[in-house]
């Protein structure tokens, strides 16, 4: 990948440890952007880039059910985010299940692509389509609140 992106990484509690294992197997790539991550999954991912010696761009925001979904959702509707990898827990009840429906809206209304599971995320992180200067994703068209 030529530009630089940001690319959000939320995980669930039961979900955490597939988020550092993915991340530590993509470091190379990831290395090379900027990660956005909500609380407790960043400060996982940056230890386990220190313990192997991974460089990177890593901040922080507030952990999930302390709004932590919501400041991603809002940097994904202020164009902030290229992309989302946002591992669910879909076992287990969340207690601030209003802010995970959110965060994967506004992903789907600002066309920002979202990956909820590891096969996905390495899809969509080994695009090619990152690189081709020619690709303008088509924006949705909502006639009706476009400006």
């Amino acid at each position: 990948m030529n530009k630089q992106l940001t690319i959000a990484l939320v995980a669930h509690d039961q979900r955490k440890a597939d988020m550092v294992e993915w991340a530590v197997y993509n470091a190379s790539m990831l290395s090379k952007h900027k990660l956005v991550c909500t609380g407790t999954t960043g400060s996982l991912i940056l230890k386990a880039f220190e313990e192997k010696g991974i460089d990177a761009d890593i901040s922080c925001v507030n952990s999930g059910p302390m709004g932590g979904d919501a400041e991603i959702a809002a940097l994904v509707v202020q164009k902030k985010v290229n992309l989302c990898v946002f591992l669910i827990d879909d076992l287990n009840a969340q207690p601030h299940e209003a802010d995970i429906q959110m965060l994967l809206r506004q992903c789907r209304v600002h066309n920002i692509p979202i990956a909820c599971n590891r096969f996905s995320a390495d899809l969509m992180i080994t695009s090619q389509l990152w690189d081709d200067d020619s690709y303008v994703p088509t924006p949705p068209n909502y006639v009706k609140f476009n400006r």
